[in-house]
């Protein structure tokens, strides 16, 4: 039996709407701590190698993009707004500003990839690719290569988790356009909201560790 538009989707397991909705929020949660360790531990590899090798990292970093990377960062927070104007939508009620809201945020986000793309072309064109083919004319290239191969782990498993973020506003998009979230159901909508601004948190971090540590002198 299908349920009518707007109805709360109690499942039988909880007592009441609250408890559904505390318990899927704490889920999230523990997810999203999952993920944290997951960076962290990219983080501190990251960091290790950074100390030990400070100039190669510094060196090979003035090969990033700044301008692509700047741009990046504001689309990606012009996202999180979007974001967030979506899960105002969906808790009071106003379905098309939802909906446009949360195609915005896919926008956003595909734009995000697109100029992504853009730079991984570029690190292909110039042989930056860790492997057999690398090839980098600065000092230190073996040194320069780990930082190549950190970059692309970590952009790329950011990259990774954008994508599956567009997929989960896309399918909220469809649902919110139906009509099934409402102020007194939304939490999938708050959900992916939690999701999308932790892997904009996560290029906060990105940005300035890549794309920045080789602008001194």
């Amino acid at each position: 039996m299908t349920e009518p538009q707007g109805a709360f989707p109690l499942q039988h397991h909880f007592d009441d709407p609250d408890q559904q909705s505390e318990s899927a929020t704490l889920g999230m949660w523990a997810f999203l701590a999952t993920e944290v360790l997951f960076f962290g531990g990219l983080f501190t590899a990251y960091a290790v190698y950074r100390s030990s090798y400070s100039e190669a990292f510094a060196e090979a970093s003035r090969h990033l993009d700044v301008r692509l990377g700047t741009i990046n960062t504001v689309v990606l927070i012009g996202s999180s707004l979007t974001m967030a104007m979506a899960v105002w939508a969906a808790q009071t009620g106003r379905r098309l500003q939802q909906v446009m809201y949360l195609l915005g945020t896919i926008l956003l986000g595909s734009i995000f990839l697109g100029i992504k793309a853009v730079e991984y072309g570029h690190k292909f064109h110039e042989h930056l690719v860790p492997g057999p083919h690398f090839m980098f004319t600065g000092a230190e290239p073996d040194h320069s290569q780990i930082f190549f191969s950190l970059y692309f782990v970590m952009t790329g498993m950011h990259a990774l988790h954008m994508v599956i973020g567009i997929a989960l506003l896309a399918i909220l998009a469809v649902r919110a356009h139906l009509g099934r979230f409402t102020p007194v159901y939304n939490t999938p909508v708050e959900l992916t909201g939690l999701y999308w601004h932790f892997v904009d948190i996560v290029w906060i971090f990105l940005f300035p560790m890549l794309y920045l540590i080789g602008l001194h002198a």
